[in-house]
């Protein structure tokens, strides 16, 4: 496990995920490992490749883990990038175990960023509908966005991509209401200058917040992606 950035709960679902399932992970932190500083990323893959069944990368430019993934003999999981956050699929759990998946719609509230990305994908495969209202200046990139409709291809019935600026356009007839911080690692300056809190603590610990819910589901997300790529070696089955 390579994290450039700081973490916990990625952290911890991937490493029980590991120990679940009968494993040993090992951790190493940015001034633990030479990620691409005094050591090509090239270089890197090699090695811990060469001594591990998979790694799990946490960084900055998506064409950091793309480059580890590129050459490396093993499976790489990215656990964050600037383009992606693969292990916030567990978001798409809470579609089976609260309201079913038929005409949902989901609303995000926020900035788009990595974090919305892959959950968006994976609505839009199981046909459920994602509203996302974001401030202007804010909104889904165009290139992310074609990557985002383009999922969809040979998916009979996808869910539909809706964008605005107007949140209570975003919200109406939503059955799940999602957000993100406001400002993510490395943007604090930014943070100070807008809203502190994203939600307030009595929709936060509400009865029907399915924020601890989610939480918990990153294991299982993890032990997923690690069945699926380390043990059954990526195929479907």
């Amino acid at each position: 496990m390579m994290f450039n950035k700081r973490s916990t709960r990625t952290q911890v679902s991937a490493e029980a995920a590991v120990a679940t399932m009968g494993g040993h992970s090992m951790f190493l932190g940015k001034d633990d490992i030479q990620l691409g500083v005094n050591e090509a990323l090239y270089d890197t893959s090699l090695v811990i490749s060469s001594m591990t069944s998979c790694m799990v990368a946490r960084v900055g430019p998506h064409s950091d883990v793309a480059d580890l993934a590129k050459h490396s003999s093993v499976p790489v999981i990215n656990a964050l990038s600037n383009d992606y956050h693969l292990s916030k699929s567990s978001l798409i759990s809470l579609l089976y175990t609260s309201l079913g998946l038929e005409g949902m719609k989901i609303a995000w509230i926020g900035d788009s960023n990595n974090v919305l990305f892959d959950p968006a994908m994976g609505c839009l495969k199981l046909g459920v509908d994602i509203s996302v209202a974001s401030p202007e200046g804010y909104k889904i990139p165009l290139r992310m966005r074609e990557i985002i409709l383009s999922s969809t291809e040979g998916v009979s019935q996808p869910g539909k991509l809706i964008e605005t600026n107007v949140h209570e356009e975003a919200i109406k007839d939503a059955d799940i209401l999602v957000t993100d911080t406001f400002g993510s690692m490395g943007q604090e300056e930014e943070t100070a200058k807008r809203h502190p809190e994203e939600v307030a603590d009595e929709v936060f610990y509400s009865p029907r917040s399915l924020v601890f819910t989610e939480a918990e589901n990153r294991l299982w997300a993890a032990i997923s992606a690690l069945d699926a790529f380390v043990v059954n070696k990526g195929k479907i089955i």
